[in-house]
């Protein structure tokens, strides 16, 4: 993978986890870096879960944000239940 792809990759994941975090509202659990790891990762599962539906994230950097929002909301979500039951 090229430093530049990276680099894009991270920066969208980064801001579906912002953007995540201000469409669920509340508190953040880990504030702007947290927003920004759980993005990253949002990405990563968001990506691996809807391959599995056969729905790709290949259609361009909007599909790509999308795919990353998605990822991020849903594991903003796991997190507040999680920390809702402890």
């Amino acid at each position: 993978m090229p430093v530049w792809s990276l680099i894009v990759w991270l920066v969208i994941g980064g801001a579906a986890g912002f953007l995540a975090q201000r469409i669920m509202g509340g508190r953040s659990p880990g504030g702007l870096l947290g927003d920004l790891v759980l993005g990253i990762l949002g990405a990563i599962v968001g990506g691996y879960g809807l391959s599995l539906l056969g729905i790709s994230g290949n259609g361009g950097l909007v599909a790509t944000f999308i795919v990353a929002l998605v990822g991020a909301l849903a594991l903003l979500w796991l997190v507040r239940q999680f920390k809702k039951g402890a």
